[in-house]
Order: C-alpha cells, then sequence, then structure tokens
C-alpha cells in the first residue's frame, strides 16, 4: 500500500495505459461492429437484409450478394421502404467501414435496433474471400 502512495503518479498513469487498451474491446462490443463470418451467419440463420451504403457508382464496381444500394446521404428518407420489418438485422456495409459505422446510428434512430456494421466493410469480406457481385 505504501508503493501505492509513494507513487501514485506511476500508478495513474498504468490505469490509463489500461483504460486505452481496453478501450477498443469495450466499443467493438457496444458499436456493433460484425466480422465477415459473423455477417454470414447472420444472413442464414436470422435472414439480415445487407444494405450497401456506398455511392452508385462504388456499388456497381462490387458489392456483397444480394445487397441493396441505399446511399448514405438517402438512407434516413430510403431505409424504412427498403427494410419494412425493423425486427430483421440490418448489416450495413461500405468499402472501409467508415460510412457504415454513420449509418448504423442513423438506422438505430429510425429503430433498426439490430443494424449493425461490417467492420472493414467490402475490404475485409474481400479478404476473407468471400463472393462479391458487380452490376
Amino acid at each position: 500500500m505504501k508503493f501505492i502512495l509513494d507513487n501514485w503518479m506511476l500508478m495513474s498513469v498504468a490505469l490509463v495505459s489500461a483504460g486505452m487498451l481496453f478501450w477498443p474491446v469495450l466499443k467493438g462490443a457496444s458499436g456493433g461492429s460484425l466480422t465477415p463470418e459473423g455477417a454470414v451467419q447472420l444472413i442464414n440463420r436470422e435472414k439480415a437484409v445487407v444494405i450497401d451504403v456506398c455511392e452508385t457508382n462504388e456499388f456497381a464496381q462490387g458489392h456483397l450478394g444480394g445487397a441493396k444500394n441505399i446511399p448514405l446521404n438517402q438512407l434516413e428518407e430510403k431505409l424504412t421502404s427498403v427494410v419494412k420489418n425493423k425486427a430483421l438485422p440490418v448489416i450495413l456495409v461500405c468499402q472501409s467501414g467508415a460510412r457504415s459505422n454513420r449509418a448504423v446510428a442513423t438506422a438505430k434512430k429510425l429503430g433498426y435496433e439490430q443494424a449493425q456494421s461490417l467492420g472493414g466493410g467490402l475490404s475485409a469480406w474481400k479478404k476473407a474471400n468471400l463472393p462479391v457481385e458487380k452490376s
């Protein structure tokens, strides 16, 4: 105990460092980021709907099979007409995962509580050697 009191600054640095190391784990658990393998399971087992939030030209160059294209700037207006059942899981995808992470907040605001982002986006999907369709 004397060591802790005498070295309080060292101990506080250690605690802050530990917190910074665990932050990504905690954020990933609540943020809804999904692995490609987890996405495949959701699609196959729970009939998840895949929404690609890329622009139309990016979508045409390659996308997940069966994905529907709603560009991020149109998501709020069009999502409810494309996915009528809000109880279904919704997987949001873009090229790298950045736009789809923003799209999750929009989807949850609209009542899609099971909305998740594909971590790493289409790039991670391709790295996992999963099929890609072109329009």
